[in-house]
């Protein structure tokens, strides 16, 4: 329809141009002595029109060979540019695919026809990281590190997850700082720099990135409560603490970390280690006051004997709420056993045994027959704790079998 609507306007144009060139009589005289020119005005103008629009193409025409080399020049930029990035697409298809020597060659063909060849050379060494080719991995990583300044972040971050792989943990930890430093810091850097804290042993760091993650909400609380609690049993284990620097570090420690049975425990263990058993009697009753915790019980009946007898009390109106809690009523028995209060002692390891038959009960059970002489019984509680373990372990192995299978 607009065609035939731009025909009927030329058609009219032509029609209003001859009536009115055949109406005109006018003449155009030109005069250069000794020459005289004359000229109809229809011609003249018809000679003007023809002159400029020979004039515009003979300019285009001009414009447009002076441009051809540059006209080239951007055809074969493009042609590489499209060759480089179909290569790009085959390396990385290859690279997910499992193919890794085909995305290794496509990759060095994208990195030799030009940009981007920093994304070429980090996919060509994550196909080498997989193959475990690590010298020719650094290799690529360094040209990415030579290529273009905008991929910078991207390198650094793959390089510190090579490291990270290879338990390189203070190199990833340089890698990450150095990509921290130029302002990244989303979940993926942090979540990086974590584990390369975690590997070097630099709990204090740890902590802190995980409060920050748990700020962003970046990952599961419980996940990064487990990173916390990991990271305060591993601070209280260290060697050379001693009573005043582990006050102090504990005092700096939320008080709801410090009900935790796994926190408490490693606290109590480093006050024994100081010689500190009353403090050490105190955060686990403080820890199971909150928080009842088996293994915590346990470890209760280990401090001194100098508060043995406190405990016993202590564990006794725990006991009027808990009457068939094993590992509190072996807890009584060793407790006791540490005061020669031999027939509690032996009253509440029968009682324990009676819940539930444990290898630690009958132990404990053969140990005070030793000391109060009763050889046979020894032998027989010996006996039945070896009985259990071995029944334990034949437990163990059988539900092995069956996830096997």
């Amino acid at each position: 329809m607009r065609g035939l609507l731009w025909l009927i306007a030329a058609f009219a144009l032509a029609a209003g141009l001859s009536v009115a060139m055949h109406e005109n009589d006018g003449h155009v005289l030109f005069l250069y002595p000794p020459w005289r020119v004359d000229l109809s005005l229809n011609l003249f103008v018809a000679l003007l029109v023809a002159g400029f629009v020979g004039a515009y193409f003979l300019v285009r025409v001009i414009a447009h060979t002076l441009g051809l080399p540059a006209y080239v020049r951007a055809y074969r930029i493009h042609r590489r540019e499209t060759r480089a990035r179909e290569a790009i697409e085959q390396s990385l298809q290859a690279l997910y695919e499992g193919r890794y020597p085909r995305a290794t060659k496509f990759a060095s063909r994208a990195y030799e026809l030009g940009r981007p060849q920093a994304l070429a050379a980090i996919v060509a060494a994550s196909a080498a990281q997989r193959q475990r080719e690590f010298v020719r991995r650094d290799k690529w990583i360094e040209k990415a590190h030579s290529a273009e300044a905008d991929w910078r972040q991207a390198t650094l971050a793959t390089e510190a997850e090579f490291l990270l792989g290879e338990r390189r943990f203070d190199e990833a930890r340089a890698v990450l700082r150095e990509l921290q430093a130029g302002g990244a810091r989303h979940f993926a850097m942090l979540s990086a720099l974590l584990r390369a804290e975690q590997g070097v042993g630099n709990w204090s760091e740890v902590i802190r990135i995980a409060q920050q993650l748990e700020r962003d909400d970046s990952m599961p609380r419980e996940a990064l409560e487990g990173v916390v609690i990991n990271a305060r049993v591993a601070m209280l284990s260290r060697e050379g603490l001693d009573a005043l620097g582990l006050a102090d570090y504990l005092r700096s420690v939320p008080a709801a970390e410090r009900r935790v049975p796994r926190i408490a425990a490693a606290a109590a263990r480093a006050w024994m280690r100081v010689g500190d058993e009353r403090a050490a009697r105190g955060v686990i009753e403080y820890a199971l006051n909150s928080e009842w915790d088996r293994d915590l019980v346990l470890q209760y009946a280990e401090c001194g004997d100098d508060e043995a007898v406190p405990r016993i009390e202590r564990a006794e109106t725990w006991l009027e709420q808990r009457t068939q809690d094993a590992e509190l009523l072996l807890s009584l028995g060793r407790l006791c056993a540490k005061r020669e209060l031999w027939g509690k002692s032996r009253s509440y390891l029968e009682a324990s045994l009676t819940v539930h038959r444990s290898s630690d009960a009958h132990v404990a059970l053969a140990k005070l027959c030793e000391r109060i002489g009763l050889a046979d019984d020894a032998n027989r509680h010996y006996r039945a704790a070896a009985q259990v373990s071995d029944q334990a372990d034949g437990a163990i192995q059988s539900r092995g079998l069956r996830k096997t299978s």
